[in-house]
C-alpha cells in the first residue's frame, strides 16, 4: 500500500478548503490589521531580529538562488495560508469567455490607432499577426503548466517550481507591475472613449496640470472610479463575475461584427498606401507594443485553482480563445487602416473617430459603447486574475501574507484585489497611455520568455533522476538558445546593412534547439495536455518574445531597468528574509499535507 498525493482537480478543491481552513476554536475575524498579519516571520519580530537577518543576507541569498519549490508545495501547502479556499466553480465555457473578455477591449480599442499612426502604418495587421503568433505560442506553454499545476499563481508558481525563488521573485514583481500598469492604461482609455460617447474630445474629461511633466500632466479621476467599481464586482464572487462577463461579452461580439462589416463597406484600398511607411522595423516596434493587447490570456491560467477540471478546461479555454482572438484582431486592424489614412487616425479613440470621418457619425457612438463594454469586462476579468496572482505571491511571503487571505463568505481574495486596485488607481490618475503601454509590454514579454524557458526545464530536468552530464548539456543548449535569440534581436535593432549577424545567430538558435532535441532525453511527460513539437515551439516562443522585447524603444528599457532595480532593493531588504523564513515553514506544511492526504480516502 502506498500514498498518492492527490491533484487539485482530482479532489475538486476539497484539500484546498480543508487544508486552508482553521479550526473553529482558532477562527479569527477576516477584517483584522496587525503587525503580525503583515510580518509574521521571525526576521521581522523586532529590530534586533531584523538586523540579525540583514547580517545573514549573503548566505540567505545563496539559499534562495538554489531553492526550487514543488508541485505539492504550490498546490497543497501554500493555499493553507489563505485560511479559506478559493471556490471551484468555473468550466471551460467560463474560461473561454474570461479569455475573450480580458483580451478583447484591452488592446484593440486602445492602442491600435496609436501604433498604426506612429509606427506600423497600414501594416498594423502584420504587427498583430506577429504579436499573436508569439502570444499563441505562450498560450500553449501556459496551458501545459496550468494543466499540471492548477495554481492561482499562474506563471509565478511555474517559475518558482522550475527556475527557483529568485527568478520567480523577479517574475512576481513584473507580474504585479504588469497588472498595475495594464489596469491603469485600460482605465484611462475608458475615459477617452466615454468622452467620445458624449461627443467631446478624448482628453476633455481629464484635468490638465501644467506643473507636472509631459505624459503625467493629464489627471484622470474617472479612471479611478471605473477601477474601483470593477474591482468591487470581482470582490463579491467569481461565479457571478464570470456569468456577468460572458453575457455582456456577447455585446462586444456584436459590436466587433458591426465594425468588420460596416468598416469594410467604407473601406478605401488607397488608404493602404504606403503600406510600410516606417519599414519592417516599424511593424515589429508596433508588434512589441500591441502585444499588450494579448496579455489578458494569462489571467485564464490564474483561474485554474477555481476551475472544476483544470486539466481539460484550461487548455480548451486558453488555446481556443487565443486562436480566435488573433484572427479577430488582424481583421479589425485591417478595417481601421482601410477606413482612414494612418496619419489621420486618432491615437486615443481610433475606431470611433474613423467611423465619424467616413460620414457615419452615429456609428462612433455604437463603437464607443462597445469599446467601453469591452474595456469594462477587461478590467473586470483583470481584477479577478490580478487578485489571484497577488494571492499566491503573498502566500509565498514575497509580499506580506496579509494579502493572501481569502474571505470566508465570498471565496475571493479581497485584500489582494484591493491592493492592486488602489495602486492601479494611483497610476491611472497621473500616467498617459503611451508611457503605460511600453512598460506593460516589456514586463509581459520578459515573463512569457521565462515561462517558456521553465517549460523546457520541466520537460528535460528532474532533480531526482537526471544525470549530471545531461544537466550540463541542458544548461549549455538553453544558454545558447537564449543568447542567440538575444543576438537576433540586437542585430535587427542595430540597423545593420549586412546579413552576417543573422548567418551566425539563426543557425546557432536552430542547432542549439536541435541539440536539445537529439542529445538530451526528456525526463517528464505532461500529465494530461502537452505542448506539441517540444523543444521547437517553446524555443521559438523564447526567441519571439525576446525579439519583440528588443523591438521596444530605449526609454522602455530604462523604465524597466529602474523598476527592476527598485524590485531588487525590496527583495534584499524584505522579500529575501520573508521567503527564507517561510521556506522553513513550507517544508513542514508540505509534509503535514502529505500525511493528511495519506490518511484520507486517497490511500491506494
Amino acid at each position: 500500500m502506498y500514498c498518492v498525493i492527490p491533484s487539485m482537480d482530482a479532489i475538486g478543491g476539497e484539500v484546498s478548503h480543508g487544508a486552508a481552513s482553521i479550526s473553529a476554536g482558532e477562527e479569527r475575524s477576516y477584517w483584522r490589521w496587525s503587525k503580525n498579519d503583515f510580518f509574521p516571520e521571525p526576521s521581522f519580530r523586532n529590530w534586533g531580529a531584523y538586523r540579525a537577518a540583514l547580517s545573514r543576507t549573503g548566505p540567505r541569498l545563496r539559499d534562495r538562488l538554489l531553492h526550487r519549490s514543488t508541485d505539492a508545495a504550490e498546490l497543497l501547502a501554500l493555499p493553507r495560508r489563505s485560511e479559506h479556499g478559493l471556490r471551484r466553480c468555473l468550466t471551460w465555457w467560463d474560461l473561454a469567455w474570461l479569455g475573450f473578455g480580458s483580451v478583447v477591449g484591452t488592446g484593440i480599442f486602445v492602442i491600435t490607432g496609436q501604433e498604426a499612426r506612429f509606427a506600423a502604418g497600414p501594416a498594423i495587421p502584420l504587427s498583430y499577426a506577429a504579436a499573436g503568433l508569439s502570444a499563441l505560442l505562450s498560450s500553449f506553454v501556459y496551458a501545459e503548466f496550468a494543466s499540471d499545476v492548477p495554481s492561482a499563481g499562474g506563471s509565478f508558481s511555474y517559475l518558482r517550481i522550475e527556475l527557483g525563488d529568485f527568478l520567480a521573485y523577479l517574475a512576481a514583481a513584473n507580474i504585479l507591475l504588469e497588472a498595475l500598469v495594464g489596469a491603469a492604461g485600460l482605465a484611462r482609455s475608458w475615459t477617452s472613449y466615454f468622452a467620445t460617447l458624449l461627443g467631446r474630445e478624448p482628453d476633455s474629461l481629464r484635468i490638465h496640470a501644467p506643473a507636472l511633466a509631459a505624459g503625467f500632466d493629464l489627471l484622470d479621476p474617472i479612471a479611478v472610479v471605473v477601477l474601483i467599481a470593477c474591482s468591487s464586482v470581482a470582490i463579491f464572487g467569481t461565479r457571478g463575475t464570470s456569468t456577468l462577463n460572458w453575457i455582456t461579452s456577447l455585446l462586444s461580439a456584436a459590436v466587433i461584427g458591426f465594425i468588420i462589416v460596416a468598416g469594410f463597406t467604407h473601406a478605401d484600398p488607397d488608404n493602404l498606401t504606403p503600406f510600410f511607411p516606417n519599414g519592417a522595423k516599424g511593424v515589429f516596434e508596433a508588434a512589441a507594443v500591441v502585444y499588450w493587447a494579448y496579455t489578458g490570456f494569462d489571467m485564464v491560467a490564474t483561474m485554474a485553482e477555481e476551475t472544476r477540471n483544470p486539466a481539460r478546461d484550461v487548455p480548451l479555454g486558453l488555446v481556443g480563445s487565443m486562436s480566435a482572438i488573433t484572427v479577430v484582431y488582424c481583421v479589425m486592424a485591417l478595417v481601421l487602416v482601410m477606413m482612414q489614412r494612418f496619419d489621420q487616425l486618432d491615437p486615443n479613440a481610433a475606431y470611433a473617430v474613423a467611423f465619424a470621418a467616413t460620414g457615419m457619425k452615429w456609428a462612433k457612438y455604437l463603437v464607443a459603447l462597445g469599446a467601453l463594454k469591452g474595456m469594462t469586462t477587461g478590467l473586470l476579468v483583470g481584477a479577478l486574475g490580478q487578485g489571484r496572482y497577488t494571492t499566491q505571491i503573498a502566500r509565498a511571503h514575497m509580499i506580506p501574507p496579509y494579502f493572501a487571505l481569502v474571505h470566508p463568505k465570498t471565496g475571493t481574495p479581497v485584500y489582494a484585489t484591493l491592493l492592486v486596485t488602489i495602486s492601479s488607481a494611483c497610476i491611472a490618475f497621473f500616467s498617459s497611455l503611451d508611457v503605460l503601454a511600453t512598460v506593460s509590454s516589456i514586463s509581459t514579454l520578459f515573463i512569457f520568455a521565462l515561462v517558456a524557458l521553465a517549460l523546457l526545464v520541466r520537460r528535460y530536468y528532474n532533480r531526482e533522476v537526471t544525470p549530471r552530464a545531461n544537466l550540463f548539456k541542458l544548461v549549455f543548449f538553453l544558454a545558447v538558445i537564449v543568447a542567440s535569440s538575444i543576438g537576433v534581436s540586437a542585430y535587427w535593432n542595430s540597423n545593420p546593412k549586412g546579413w552576417i549577424g543573422y548567418a551566425i545567430t539563426l543557425p546557432l538558435w536552430f542547432l542549439s534547439t536541435l541539440g536539445l532535441a537529439v542529445f538530451v532525453p526528456q525526463q517528464r511527460a505532461p500529465k494530461v495536455w502537452g505542448v506539441p513539437l517540444v523543444p521547437w515551439l517553446p524555443s521559438l516562443s523564447i526567441a519571439t518574445n525576446l525579439f519583440l522585447m528588443g523591438s521596444l524603444g530605449y526609454e522602455a528599457f530604462v523604465r524597466f531597468g529602474i523598476c527592476t532595480a527598485l524590485m531588487l532593493v525590496y527583495y534584499v531588504l524584505v522579500g529575501l528574509h520573508a521567503t527564507y523564513d517561510a521556506a522553513r515553514e513550507d517544508d513542514d506544511d508540505t509534509e503535514a499535507v502529505k500525511v493528511e492526504a495519506c490518511s484520507s480516502e486517497y490511500v491506494m
